[in-house]
């Protein structure tokens, strides 16, 4: 695996580094040995996935607050989507600054989203599939959601010039 800094202090986008043969290719997605290496979260609690029917759909932009807040791997495991973060952290020097890229399963990027982020895709293909690994579990009361519209007109810009 590769692990690319992002502009958003502590995210990255992590490549795949597959093994290519006649029968197709292995790639290795997690690797806590990898993982903290690098000084990141290398524990999950929580995995899921999410289903889209339809080009198009908008989820999020969602995080939970502390002392739920999540570090996040996202992977794009059928189809294509935008996906988009933003760093909600307030003592943080790219407080309020987003970042977004194409993830799919052609590509195989994930990203690794630290906590304090809030995150959301748009579909880009029908009969899209995303594999979430968290690090916290599930605390509804925490659950929060900020609106995504100019994140998200703004990434459609980016992604059809």
């Amino acid at each position: 695996m590769k692990f690319i800094p992002l502009p958003l202090k502590g995210a990255y986008l992590i490549e795949l580094e597959p093994h290519c043969d006649e029968r197709g290719s292995f790639s290795r997605t997690f690797c806590a040995k990898e993982f903290e290496a690098h000084q990141l979260v290398s524990q999950f609690v929580q995995m899921s996935t999410s289903f889209n029917h339809h080009r198009g759909q908008i989820r999020g932009m969602h995080y939970q607050e502390e002392p739920y807040a999540e570090t996040k791997i996202v992977r794009c495991i059928r189809g294509a989507i935008y996906d988009v973060m933003v760093d909600l952290r307030p003592n943080s020097e790219t407080f309020n600054h987003w970042y977004g890229t194409k993830l799919s399963m052609e590509n195989g990027k994930m990203f690794y989203i630290p906590k304090g982020f809030a995150h959301g895709y748009q579909t880009l293909t029908d009969n899209s599939e995303i594999f979430y690994m968290m690090d916290k579990d599930y605390v509804k009361e925490t659950a929060r959601e900020i609106a995504p519209r100019d994140i998200y007109w703004q990434a459609a810009e980016e992604v059809n010039q």
